[in-house]
């Protein structure tokens, strides 16, 4: 427990890699187009649980991991944004079903610790590009259904995506009361 303290008090942040593409905009929402980085990943799947409340169980995992509950016992730093991927009925809503995904910071990816934890598995994804859109504040899932809204409605008609899963992303430790910075990522096809 010392270690996850340690780690999101001093230890190193670093950005998960990506390129912008392009940059747009439509009425009150701007937009970037990113190819994201593959790699390594820490994730953690819940199920039958609504967003908010699934994130409150996964997350205290990953960040457990990432400070040492791993077969290295090893504290790795953390990455961000630190992402989960969600699953929308056809109404908007989302299901009762997340994924979060941990990119292992660059030092780890060719041989990262193995998690203690069983329900954290380490998984190899390919480089993603996403329109992405930002927003501040305490994020709730209801936040990130509105956000993924409003960049719908901005690519329509200019972009194709995914319709069937999103990305929402922090960027941020939950101690951290303001300048917060939350993003939804709609992956382009």
């Amino acid at each position: 427990m010392l270690g996850v303290i340690r780690n999101s008090l001093f230890g190193s942040v670093e950005t998960w890699p990506w390129q912008v593409l392009s940059k747009g905009g439509k009425e009150d929402i701007s937009y970037e187009e990113r190819v994201c980085e593959g790699g390594k990943f820490a994730t953690v799947e819940v199920t039958d649980k609504p967003v908010d409340e699934a994130l409150r169980e996964a997350m205290p995992k990953v960040v457990k991991y990432v400070g040492g509950t791993n077969d290295k016992g090893i504290g790795m730093g953390m990455t961000v944004p630190i992402s989960f991927a969600v699953f929308p009925s056809e109404d908007g809503s989302l299901q009762k079903k997340l994924k979060v995904w941990f990119r292992i910071p660059n030092q780890f990816q060719s041989d990262p610790p193995v998690p203690s934890d069983e329900s954290i598995k380490i998984e190899e994804r390919e480089s993603i590009t996403v329109y992405s859109t930002q927003f501040g504040g305490y994020a709730k899932e209801a936040d990130y259904v509105a956000h993924a809204t409003q960049l719908r409605a901005a690519l329509e008609g200019t972009a194709t995506y995914q319709r069937d899963i999103y990305f929402c992303t922090g960027y941020d430790p939950p101690m951290k009361p303001y300048g917060r910075r939350n993003e939804v990522w709609l992956l382009k096809t």
